[in-house]
């Protein structure tokens, strides 16, 4: 009997942790697999090797992990495979297979663009765009920012998109919001590019009120997974082959 076992990264945030388990809710309703179970990285229960004993106590034969990370950088190079790697020694004749992160896709920036005029309406050739990633020394990382800074800006037009960290390498978020506030005309567009709801995005609202009380013209768009195509991405990551 096969099982899903969907991995997200835990938070602190009481409102975080009930989104993303009435996402994968919403994703285990449209999935017609037995057993799927719910598990977290860090910060926030169960844990994966309750997750995986979970899926094992029901029945699993086989099991599908799908980590619920935008990006591949450390947790999914290297955290979870490492907390994996003790239960597929403890249970070797359970096949486990990881699926991919989401990674930079066409599709997503097209929600991302959409969640934008969502929030902000039409974005005008003097508006400017911000993109926030939570942060990571990993060099793939940069990389696939610039690709998404590249592909947002193309789809929406505005004067300038730069990108920020929340952590773990620069630019950092007050640097980045000096940098895209500094001569602008037009509206400055915060879009953190998070998949769900937490301190972090908590953080990022607060300092964008602050601001606007402030008097500058800037906004925060919401967390990734308000977009449908989100569910869609995870539903094909666990299905495919």
């Amino acid at each position: 009997m096969k099982a899903i076992l969907y991995i997200g990264h835990g938070t602190r945030s009481k409102k975080g942790a009930v989104e993303i388990r009435a996402f994968i809710d919403k994703v285990k309703a449209r999935i017609d697999v037995p057993i799927q179970e719910l598990s977290f990285l860090e910060l926030t229960e169960p844990l994966i090797e309750e997750g995986f004993e979970k899926c094992v106590e029901q029945g699993a034969k086989e099991i599908d992990v799908v980590p619920l990370f935008l990006l591949a950088a450390g947790h999914v190079k290297r955290d979870i495979p490492e907390a994996l790697s003790s239960l597929i020694a403890k249970y070797p004749t359970i096949p486990v297979k990881i699926k991919n992160p989401f990674g930079v896709q066409e599709v997503i920036l097209d929600a991302v663009a959409e969640l934008i005029k969502d929030s902000a309406g039409e974005v005008i050739p003097s508006d400017r765009l911000l993109i926030v990633g939570v942060g990571s020394s990993d060099r793939d990382v940069h990389v696939n920012f610039g690709r998404i800074a590249d592909g947002i800006g193309r789809r929406l037009g505005p004067e300038k998109v730069s990108v920020c960290y929340f952590a773990a390498t620069e630019p950092r978020l007050s640097a980045g919001l000096e940098y895209i506030s500094e001569g602008a005309l037009g509206r400055v567009i915060v879009v953190p590019y998070m998949l769900f709801s937490g301190l972090l995005l908590a953080e990022l609202n607060k300092i964008v009120r602050i601001r606007q009380k402030e008097g500058q013209r800037i906004l925060c768009t919401p967390a990734l997974s308000n977009h449908n195509v989100i569910e869609d991405i995870v539903i094909e990551r666990a299905l495919c082959e």
